[in-house]
């Protein structure tokens, strides 16, 4: 089955400061984990050593996942630079075969459709209009389940339990703006329509015979969830409230009776509750799940076997997974001690859950895939995902807490050069994308690659990032450029002032959302940075509301209401785009972008560099034709990381940690 995981869609993710100092406490590190270490092809006696290929090159091994029969492995793993399926016996490494043979892109993501097919998804030179096929494992026969140019396609439901060889698919094929739900044979490439989005549903729910029953829709203020009350009549509205309240279906019940949500009502934290929507919206939560006393539920899964919700995923400073079942939850506290990491996570499972997928979690590896017989209790190696890589040679992410000029609480991460003395370095100051997602603890190949040539990296989840609650997500509300910004300045400011790194060597640098803060940092603090590196970041909030994919135009009054109206705020959007003030600029800049990105134009980045270069401002800038939202080619990464590395050491005159 289709994972029924929820999360909350950032918006564009890849992912205005004060120069006044501000009183901070120090940062609060929590003590190191252990990690295992793996066995590595590397030979380098230092991090500085390690090539940069070496962090940026596709994984040895991604994405096992198992046959729901438990017999066949179906892997992603490198193929003339680009990742394809690969398909191999659970209980051996002989018999391993290639079935996609892609060399324009890698594929995105992969599903199994009974023990017989696998549907994949690949988009178009970063377009994100992806297309989904269907490749027989046996024969290799390939199916292009959806041939429309400009069109998005997306799977909704596997349809594990209700058909042998069908699938639920959503396109925007008749209204670029709406997405509607077809039912398309693998097999074949046969289809039909099934629900004409009528009413602007944006998360379909689909219950466990493969009837779609209902789902959330959002005219960009309001949401409104609609629910099949009679089945073949017209869905009708059972609980609408503001878009700030959260209200997302996760799945049925096994008897197709309730709905579990994901849901904030009544409360600040996202919670999993089930739903008896034959009752009325005040009386219709009958019981609450699983709910967390800290952070936001980030993700559940509903188990065939079980008939029931099977764990859930908590974010908090690093990623959680809890089962429900108490058998399961031994069976994992069991996989967490004999894997000696300090982190694990289900990657998924046969049918009958006997066999489970595994992957370790760490701050210093990209990890390793196991498979976990739960009957006999056999754990099998799979492969490490970058094996060249020592973890030993790696530095270690610590999470930080800080607080703002205003008293808000930060939660962040600071990762220090391995074998430096943490005083005054030189410094990578990197807020993530979205801005509505968030950082967690774990591998970044940016942050470990940044460490080894010397530059400590200070990450913050600013206000406005998620699983911290809504009044926490709330408080971003118009605040690009303004608070938001403060929050990262402020982090910047706590680390300098407790000595770790050297306030005259400290870079910005950040993609999407991340690549805006990096504009405003430098326009409205041009004191605070040496340098800055914009990935695909906005630059003019006018122009970005202008351009967005039609997709997200159902959600365009809520981006007015928590990033400006072009109208009723103009004044606002002027002072929080970077390109009209340009002139405030001094540190050296580069800027990266693909040519086909439709979350933020070309132009963003356009805009940008003619503004400086009419002022004769130093700026690098590469683009690449065959890229959208950030570099997913090989190629094309290693071309922008070699560039930025030359970037940073130019201006930032590194200590003699680095290389």
């Amino acid at each position: 089955m289709v994972q029924k995981l929820f999360v909350l869609l950032a918006m564009f993710s890849i992912l205005a400061c004060s120069e006044t100092p501000v009183a901070t406490p120090p940062l609060t590190p929590q003590p190191p984990t252990p990690i295992q270490t793996q066995p590595s092809t590397s030979h380098y006696q230092s991090a500085s050593e390690i090539p940069l290929e070496d962090f940026f090159r596709n994984p040895a091994v991604a994405a096992y996942l198992i046959s729901p029969d438990g017999k066949t492995l179906a892997l992603l793993k490198s193929w003339k630079k680009r990742m394809n399926i690969f398909v191999r016996p659970l209980d051996s490494t002989d018999g391993e075969k290639q079935i996609t043979f892609l060399e324009d892109r890698d594929i995105s993501d992969l599903h199994w459709k009974g023990n017989d097919y696998i549907v994949y998804s690949k988009d178009l030179g970063g377009d994100e209009n992806f297309h989904i096929f269907s490749v027989n494992v046996k024969t290799g026969s390939n199916h292009e389940l959806t041939p429309f140019r400009g069109v998005r396609a997306e799977l909704l439901d596997d349809l594990y339990e209700a058909s042998p060889t069908d699938v639920l698919i959503t396109m925007n094929l008749n209204n670029r703006e709406l997405f509607d739900v077809y039912r398309f044979n693998v097999t074949n490439g046969n289809y039909k329509t099934v629900v004409e989005n009528k009413y602007k549903i944006n998360n379909w729910l689909v219950d466990h015979k493969g009837n779609v029953r209902g789902g959330s829709s959002s005219d960009g203020v309001n949401s409104i969830f609609y629910y099949e009350k009679t089945k073949g009549k017209p869905f009708v509205p059972i609980f609408t409230t503001d878009f700030r309240v959260e209200f997302l279906p996760v799945t049925f019940t096994f008897d197709n009776k309730h709905i579990f949500f994901n849901s904030n009502v009544g409360r600040d934290l996202g919670a999993l509750v089930e739903v008896d929507p034959t009752l009325p919206s005040d009386k219709f939560v009958v019981k609450t799940i699983y709910s967390h006393p800290k952070y936001d539920l980030a993700g559940a899964e509903y188990s065939v076997h079980r008939n029931n919700i099977g764990h859930v995923i908590v974010v908090t400073d690093r990623r959680e997974t809890y089962f429900l079942d108490p058998k399961d939850q031994q069976d994992w506290d069991y996989l967490k001690e004999q894997l000696s990491n300090s982190g694990l996570a289900l990657a998924n499972t046969s049918h009958d859950e006997n066999i489970w997928v595994v992957k370790t979690r760490s701050d210093r590896t990209r990890g390793e895939y196991f498979a976990f017989d739960r009957t006999t209790r056999q754990i099998t190696s799979l492969g490490a995902a970058s094996p060249w890589l020592q973890p030993e040679l790696l530095s270690e992410m610590q999470t930080i807490h800080y607080k703002t000029r205003d008293g808000m609480e930060i939660e962040g991460y600071l990762t220090v050069p391995r074998g430096v003395e943490a005083k005054n370095l030189p410094a990578v100051v990197h807020p993530h994308g979205g801005p509505w997602a968030r950082d967690e603890w774990g591998f970044n190949p940016e942050v470990q690659f940044l460490a080894s040539r010397g530059y400590a990296v200070l990450q913050m989840n600013f206000r406005g990032s998620t699983s911290y609650g809504r009044k926490f997500w709330e408080s971003s509300f118009k605040q690009w450029g303004r608070k938001m910004q403060d929050d990262i300045t402020d982090g910047l400011q706590a680390i300098v002032k407790n000595g770790t790194i050297d306030s005259k060597r400290v870079c910005i640098y950040g993609g999407s959302y991340g690549g805006y803060a990096t504009l405003v940092g430098i326009t409205l603090t041009p004191k605070l940075y040496a340098c800055a590196v914009d990935y695909v970041g906005v630059s003019n909030l006018f122009t970005f509301m202008n351009t967005i994919p039609p997709y997200w135009k159902p959600f365009l009054n809520m981006m007015y209401e928590m990033v400006g109206n072009p109208e009723k705020d103009k004044a606002l959007l002027t002072e929080n785009s970077p390109v009209f003030h340009a002139d405030k600029i001094k540190a050296p800049l580069f800027i990266a972008q693909g040519a086909n990105d439709p979350r933020v134009n070309k132009n963003e980045s356009d805009q940008m560099v003619e503004a400086l270069r009419k002022r004769k401002v130093e700026v690098e800038y590469m683009v690449k034709a065959n890229e959208g939202h950030g570099f997913h080619n090989e190629e094309n990464r290693f071309d922008f990381y070699r560039a930025m590395e030359k970037f940073l050491a130019k201006h930032l005159k590194r200590s003699s940690g680095g290389r």
